[in-house]
């Protein structure tokens, strides 16, 4: 009788190695981040370019620390463990298959999903990042560090996110003010050369 082939280093068991499965995340200009540690290795997710910068030299090594040593490789708020493939629903819950069961967003046992419920599952597949709780990535003591899966990291950083939108917008509606006027006089501008070209056009 034949033998499995034995599963190559780096590689999962669909086949894909981890590389492949951290392309799925990367935008362009992304600088990755690999890491390799004594559990067998893992991935980080990518820095982005602006904030470079501000990471310590030693990142890898302490990203490694909190994701795989401390964390022993799972989330820290919701349990999911990293690079998995996991059957997820709009609220949260996660299917554990070592557990065989279903689990909330914080980790718990939950209830199982109605027959309607489990029409919207979808595979997720799981990343883990060491995520900064205060959002300054200059601020890396271990106690402002928690390893993070994708979904968890962006709705700690929610709050932190909305603000730097409203940042945004208010700085594009300052240089548009700078350089076309204020914002009520060029819509009335606009509007009325687009009333003109109606006219011309009946």
């Amino acid at each position: 009788m034949r033998s499995a082939p034995k599963k190559r280093s780096g590689t999962r068991r669909d086949g894909r190695t981890e590389l492949q499965v951290l392309l799925d995340f990367v935008r362009p200009g992304d600088a990755l981040v690999i890491v390799r540690s004594g559990r067998g290795g893992g991935i980080a997710m990518p820095i982005r370019p602006e904030l470079r910068p501000l990471y310590p030299p030693h990142w890898r090594e302490l990203s490694s620390h909190v994701r795989f040593e401390r964390a022993g490789g799972r989330c820290q708020r919701c349990g999911r463990p990293h690079l998995a493939l996991l059957r997820c629903l709009p609220d949260g819950r996660w299917f554990d298959e070592q557990a065989a069961t279903w689990r909330d967003r914080r980790g718990r046992p939950a209830r199982w999903p109605d027959l309607v419920e489990a029409t919207r599952f979808r595979m997720t597949r799981v990343v883990l990042a060491a995520a900064h709780l205060d959002s300054d990535p200059t601020n890396n003591r271990l106690k402002n560090l928690r390893a993070l899966c994708q979904r968890c990291h962006m709705l700690h950083d929610r709050p932190h996110h909305l603000v730097q939108r409203w940042i945004t917008y208010r700085r594009r509606r300052a240089f548009g003010d700078l350089f076309l006027g204020p914002y009520p006089a060029l819509i009335a501008a606009l509007t009325s050369k687009q009333t003109g070209a109606q006219l011309r056009n009946v």
